[in-house]
């Protein structure tokens, strides 16, 4: 005898299951708004030149050793962690305010040198760019100024005992044709006028403002026009009723 097919029947949904939602995915698209992207975009060029910009003011008012990335964060409007998004290190930033600073520097002195100028124009033109780079990079001067002794022992920073060298010969080398030309004066100490020269110029960066009352190349004419000519008016009369010497 054949068995008797079972009859299949359709279970009904109880009252515990027939509200229970399907188990099916609802599309992400259909509930919520697509997730944000896990990358963030490309930080812009003046961002970046912003915030080296608040670095080197604050470098140069701490001194690098005692500037923490939380000061330089606070003072540009970020986190911590955000400045880490922009560099990867103080010392990147540091490392990108004193490159930026001589590269310029280099670029005007360059133009200078090779002008083909007499020995005095030259140094009054070095004189210039100087006093510029100063309204410039005032804080990446005084940055330099302050830590370079300690920096140029790290490779790093190589670069700026390269620097170093260059810019002692192209001062000593035009000082040494100026004397060889009979432009300067033959007892010139060549090695102590470029020390004097070199030093009365860039200590500038500790007083000078930009936006003041003088502008870079004003302070330049002044500077060069006591070093080159003297502070004495030729031909005035000395507090003691005589002619001032001749030179």
């Amino acid at each position: 005898m054949d068995a008797v097919p079972q009859r299949k029947t359709t279970p009904q949904p109880t009252p515990q299951t027939a509200n229970r939602p399907s188990a099916k995915p609802t599309p992400r698209s259909a509930t919520q708004p697509p997730a944000k992207p896990t990358t963030q975009p490309a930080a812009t060029p003046e961002r970046r030149r912003e915030l080296l910009r608040v670095a080197a003011e604050v470098f140069a008012a701490q001194g690098y050793n005692a500037t923490t990335v939380r000061r330089i964060a606070d003072e540009a409007g970020l986190l911590a962690g955000s400045l880490y998004y922009h560099f990867d290190s103080k010392e990147s930033m540091l490392d990108e305010i004193l490159a930026t600073f001589l590269d310029e520097l280099w670029e005007g002195y360059d133009r200078v040198l090779a002008a083909g100028l007499g020995p005095r124009e030259t140094i009054e033109a070095l004189v210039t760019e100087s006093f510029r780079e100063i309204d410039r990079h005032r804080d990446a001067v005084a940055i330099y100024q302050r830590e370079s002794r300690q920096l140029v022992t790290q490779p790093r920073f190589g670069y700026l005992t390269t620097s170093q060298e260059r810019f002692e010969r192209a001062w000593l080398g035009t000082l040494e044709r100026g004397v060889a030309d009979g432009t300067f004066r033959a007892d010139l100490d060549v090695r102590l006028t470029y020390r004097f020269v070199r030093d009365t110029v860039w200590v500038a960066a500790s007083w000078y403002r930009p936006g003041g009352l003088h502008r870079p190349e004003e302070i330049a004419r002044q500077y060069l026009s006591m070093v080159l000519d003297g502070i004495a008016v030729r031909g005035a009369r000395t507090p003691e009723g005589g002619d001032t010497p001749r030179t």
